[in-house]
């Protein structure tokens, strides 16, 4: 910045840069994509995607294939319309290059192109290209290839046209992402494009959509006559439902349309997933405001009108009702209002009336015709209301004693010294003699120990009030400082890692899995917000050397055990030892013995402090939700009531599995 005669710094014309074309989109990534991470890596999919699948929504695509190629970039392919190709009167290039190098140039905008869209050609789109090293695009009309090919946002290959196409009509978008702006990973995720793929196809019903990989030739197809009823089916897979029909509605209201699809499973859990013109909108919107709403009025109506609620019998909470709740929203609308680029949550306030007025009809329709289901429903919600009662009653009475009172922690909790939450760590340690190994090789200034006796409660099939009479359970939310409940305040958190320290077997397994029941039934936010770990154990000692120079090698699994004895014997060959093939493997290698952890307490504090807790070398896998639905249905199956489920679970990936290769 230039300084005036007496020093000072001048702020004029000079210092007021002007971004031309695509550059903002490469200088400030974030602000269109969310972040230069994994999330937005795979962000760039779905703004290519989501243009085909406008194509099907307005009924001019049946077909859209993905490819993750060999070369390290994706081709999703439509068989619709395809942009068009035509000069654009305002930029004089082909409307193909406008639409992909122009920001804002959507086809979605004005009243001829889409009445309900997802994507917007040339916005998402143009994002994608100005983010990627390469990007080549191909439209298939009147019998012709429109071929352009396009280097960081700027076109690299003239715009032209070939007699002749693979296909009629149709769109193919082939992009490679910069690793200078994505320099976490430009690796793609199969699973997620398998995964978004089959959630498109469930909201759209008569569409085929295909998934490619040429890197390993994994291949999927979705296809769902059933649309958002298949989506809620295949939700309650691995829960007994209360109802074997699915309420189903889909109506036109204005210039809008409107899809429900609810059914109702014997959990105490809700699954909710609300969608605005196919996008996920997970933090929810005006569409789920009128959908409770509307749920919540017609359920209370009913049971006051057929005398299942008493007269002097308070209404029914939205958190009773919504109790063992599965339900898709769909919501189709010609401008939705979404927050953000991400499009996380949607805002347009009619909807709201749109959404109640439809459940409120035809839910109240569905309630009256069959009773005996609306009774089930009811019930569920009566019993809920009493467990609240009683969970709020028992959270008194604990709070009463002092037990979540931040001043009074559990006794057997070894506390830190430091206050500093990010630099605090729990350790949640199976049985007394590993917690007291733990609690002598710990640093006790930033490690916490809290010893768990025996195996915790299966918060899967528990309310709040049988949870708060659970002594460990208790004893754990007491020591967190973050409440439970309606007390829930991730803000009192005092540990910024919270740490399964349990035995590398099947029973220190099952405790784990206990313990991420409970987090993800009761505390999600403290998964979400990546404050959850396992602890990884080594399973070998290999020890070399007695007395002062003993010295031991520590390997987490069968397979890192093989590989380094083999490297071993390696080194001892090439500096001409001479091997004794009769030999055991290990004293091939040079080691005086092998040792086998059976359990954390088998270690002594300073073993358990090298292998297990010391930051500088130790091994922790966090825990994440990336897809919670898929957690939701694992945790189903292994923690729910259905033997069956949890047997045929076990058996599919028993062959697949060795314990001690096990990576959680």
């Amino acid at each position: 910045m230039p300084a005036d005669k007496n020093g000072t710094e001048q702020y004029d014309s000079s210092e007021i840069r002007v971004l031309e074309g695509l550059e903002p989109v490469r200088i400030r990534p974030g602000m269109y994509i969310g972040s230069t991470g994994y999330d937005g890596l795979h962000h760039l999919i779905k703004e290519i995607a989501d243009n085909s699948i406008d194509e099907a929504i307005a009924g001019f695509a049946n077909r859209i294939t993905i490819t993750i190629l060999n070369d390290g970039g994706v081709k999703v392919e439509d068989n619709g319309r395809g942009i068009p190709v035509d000069i654009h009167p305002k930029t004089g290039k082909s409307t193909l290059e406008t639409v992909l190098t122009v920001l804002h140039a959507g086809g979605k905008f004005g009243d001829g192109g889409y009445k309900v869209s997802s994507g917007l050609h040339g916005v998402g789109s143009s994002v994608v290209n100005a983010l990627s090293t390469k990007m080549i695009a191909e439209v298939y009309r009147d019998g012709k290839t429109h071929h352009v090919e396009f280097e960081l946002g700027k076109t690299s290959k003239p715009f032209e046209v070939t007699a002749g196409s693979p296909r009629e009509s149709g769109t193919s978008i082939t992009f490679y992402p910069d690793p200078t702006i994505f320099k976490e990973t430009t690796t793609f995720d199969y699973d997620w494009v398998s995964n978004y793929a089959r959630h498109q196809a469930y909201l759209t019903k008569g569409i085929l959509i295909e998934v490619r990989d040429e890197r390993t030739g994994a291949k999927d197809s979705f296809y769902f006559e059933g649309g958002i009823k298949s989506y809620v089916k295949r939700l309650n897979n691995g829960k007994e439902v209360l109802l074997d029909d699915i309420f189903y509605v889909e109506k036109k209201v204005a210039d809008s349309e409107v899809e429900i699809a609810v059914q109702y499973n014997d959990t105490f859990s809700e699954i909710m997933k609300p969608f605005a013109n196919n996008v996920l909108t997970p933090d929810g919107g005006m569409h789920v405001v009128g959908f409770r709403t509307g749920l919540n009025r017609t359920i209370n109506d009913y049971a006051r009108k057929n005398g299942l609620l008493k007269e002097k019998e308070d209404n029914l909470t939205g958190d009773d009702i919504k109790e063992g709740l599965t339900a898709v929203i769909l919501v189709k609308l010609p401008d939705p209002q979404f927050e953000g680029q991400t499009k996380n949550k949607l805002g347009n306030p009619e909807v709201r009336g749109y959404v109640d007025r439809v459940m409120t009809e035809y839910f109240g329709y569905y309630l009256e015709e069959n009773p005996s289901i609306a009774k089930k429903i009811v019930n569920k919600a009566t019993l809920a209301a009493r467990a609240r009662k009683a969970a709020r009653a028992a959270r008194d009475n604990v709070i009463r004693k002092g037990a979540f009172d931040g001043l009074n922690l559990p006794s057997k909790l070894a506390d830190c010294s430091s206050r500093d939450r990010n630099e605090c760590e729990l350790f949640i340690v199976e049985g007394n003699s590993a917690a007291g190994s733990a609690k002598e090789g710990r640093n006790p200034k930033i490690q916490a120990i809290l010893p768990l006796r025996g195996k915790v409660l299966n918060t899967e099939r528990a309310r709040l009030d049988k949870m708060l009479a659970n002594q460990e359970l208790v004893s754990l939310i007491k020591g967190l400082g973050v409440g439970i409940g309606e007390q829930f305040d991730l803000k009192g958190l005092r540990y910024d890692k919270i740490v399964f320290m349990t035995d590398a077997d099947v029973d220190g397994l099952h405790i784990a899995t206990l313990l991420m029941t409970f987090f993800f039934r009761y505390m999600p936010e403290v998964i979400e917000t990546g404050h959850v770990y396992l602890a990884k154990p080594p399973l070998f000692g290999l020890i070399k050397g007695t007395g002062n120079t003993r010295k031991i090698d520590y390997l987490y699994d069968e397979k890192a055990l093989e590989e380094k004895l083999l490297e071993k014997i390696e080194e001892r060959r090439k500096n001409g030892t001479k091997i004794d093939e009769n030999q055991e493997r290990f004293k091939q290698a040079g080691y005086t013995a092998q040792q086998r952890f059976k359990g954390l307490g088998e270690m002594d504090a300073k073993q358990l402090w090298e292998t297990t807790m010391d930051p500088e070398r130790r091994v922790l896998v966090q825990v994440n939700i990336e897809d919670a639905e898929k957690a939701d249905a694992v945790f189903a199956k292994l923690m729910g009531d259905q033997v069956d489920l949890r047997k045929n679970f076990i058996q599919a990936g028993a062959s697949k599995v060795n314990l001690d290769d096990l990576d959680f």
